[in-house]
């Protein structure tokens, strides 16, 4: 071959190879569809943070006021003597509101705020019937008579929202609970400092008021209530979803008849909490005479609930494990219920322990179920004092009292409702990082 041969061009018709350095127009089609994919995954995320933080806000900014309350604080002595004349009087409240009055005008008189004059039907407008208070405080501590009291009585929801911006002037034309005027007395009491916005206890730790009295509604009682109905769904689900998943995992034969209980499990799953409700109310209730709106039927639905969830996520975590430790265990001479309860359950105790956590973290937040056996329509004024009273008396759930502070008229207890909504969420964040920690702290890797 000579070298004229060997440097002849390429024949007609023949391809010639590119560069692998080159982009060709099919590899610069492929990257531009991969970075279009990769900026919708990003838009997708922004879109869904945008949404998080919108909610986020809106919680907080409708929420937060319910943790303040506004309040007065005067230095109060009754002697002795005033303490018989108001008793010995028919209108004994109205007695002790007129020393209040007297009182809180002395004081705003110190503060330099003298050009601001109270009345009763004024105080009784913004601050409730304080005589009433006042009353069974003296009437419990008469050791008190003749020692100066602080008291520290709390404004009506009206003046709370006039002082958060939520009321204006203009809203009170027609309002018979609160009047223009009186909003000059709460700007010389706000202004003198006898009037003050401070951290309100009373709602993480009281219970509910009723229909009239937004401003010392709490969630306390309701807090109990679900405590105790978390406590018999823990004590039931987990061990009975645990059980019945080790047996249909690792020990059921593969027959029509475990498939149909599989299949069951995974529609119950799917079946709407209310219908829970109705069989809870159905059995336990109707049938078992338990009684109406305890926490313990109320934890006996919820049980009813979360089990498909414990059992599903619980096979879930056994079928991940690998079948070579179960043949491991096996073939040194373990048996299977050995296999399974020493190597097999440790290995699957962390997504064990996640979906239950998880599943009463979805307990928690349910309402419908608790509509239908009462716990909405019950108003828990009082915390249980043991374990009996907490199990079999009536009382409420957060989610309950949430959905009855929201059905209420009064705008007041409109704030209560997110207020407990911000509640709720941290106990729900506070589950769901228990179950991470715990899915970490227990992992291990093969």
């Amino acid at each position: 071959m000579t070298d004229a041969t060997a440097n002849a061009a390429p024949a007609a018709g023949r391809r010639t190879s590119k560069s692998i350095i080159e982009t060709d127009a099919n590899t610069r089609k492929r990257n531009a569809a991969e970075a279009r994919f990769r900026y919708y995954g990003m838009a997708a995320i922004g879109v869904g943070l945008f949404f998080l933080c919108a909610l986020t806000f809106s919680i907080l900014r409708s929420g937060l006021p319910a943790f303040t309350e506004t309040a007065v604080t005067v230095d109060f002595t009754l002697s002795q003597e005033q303490f018989d004349e108001a008793e010995g009087q028919v209108l004994k409240t109205a007695a002790y509101e007129g020393f209040f009055v007297r009182e809180l005008q002395a004081e705003l008189n110190e503060e330099g705020a003298s050009d601001v004059e109270v009345s009763e039907a004024a105080v009784g407008r913004i601050m409730g019937k304080v005589g009433s208070q006042i009353r069974e405080f003296y009437r419990a501590n008469p050791d008190r008579l003749g020692e100066e009291v602080s008291f520290t009585l709390p404004a009506s929801s009206r003046v709370d929202r006039y002082l958060n911006g939520n009321l204006s002037r203009e809203q009170l034309t027609n309002s018979r609970f609160l009047e223009p005027d009186d909003l000059d007395i709460v700007d010389g009491l706000v202004e003198s400092g006898v009037m003050v916005n401070a951290f309100d206890w009373g709602f993480i730790t009281g219970t509910d008021s009723g229909v009239d009295n937004p401003g010392g509604a709490g969630l306390g009682a309701s807090i109990m209530g679900s405590f105790f109905m978390m406590l018999v769904v823990l004590v039931l689900a987990l061990p009975i979803g645990v059980a019945a998943s080790i047996y249909l995992e690792e020990f059921a034969p593969q027959n029509k008849f475990t498939d149909l209980i599989e299949i069951n499990i995974s529609n119950l799953a799917a079946v709407p909490s209310i219908v829970f409700g109705i069989l809870g109310l159905a059995v336990f209730i109707q049938f078992a005479h338990l009684p109406q709106s305890a926490p313990l039927v109320g934890g006996l639905v919820l049980t009813l609930m979360t089990l498909p969830t414990i059992i599903i996520s619980t096979r879930a975590s056994l079928k991940s494990v690998p079948p070579s430790i179960r043949a491991a265990a096996l073939g040194v001479g373990a048996s299977k219920m050995q296999s399974v309860f020493h190597h097999v359950l440790p290995l699957a105790m962390p997504g064990i322990l996640t979906g239950t956590i998880i599943g009463l973290a979805q307990a928690l937040g349910e309402t419908a179920p608790l509509l239908l056996i009462g716990m909405v329509g019950y108003v828990a004024r009082q915390h249980p004092d043991g374990l009996a009273s907490g199990l079999l008396d009536p009382n409420s759930a957060m989610p309950a009292q949430i959905y009855t502070w929201a059905a209420r008229s009064d705008p007041a207890f409109y704030e209560k409702a997110w207020g407990g909504i911000i509640i709720l969420l941290v106990f729900l964040l506070f589950m769901n990082a228990i179950a991470i920690i715990l899915r970490r702290r227990f992992e291990r890797r093969w």
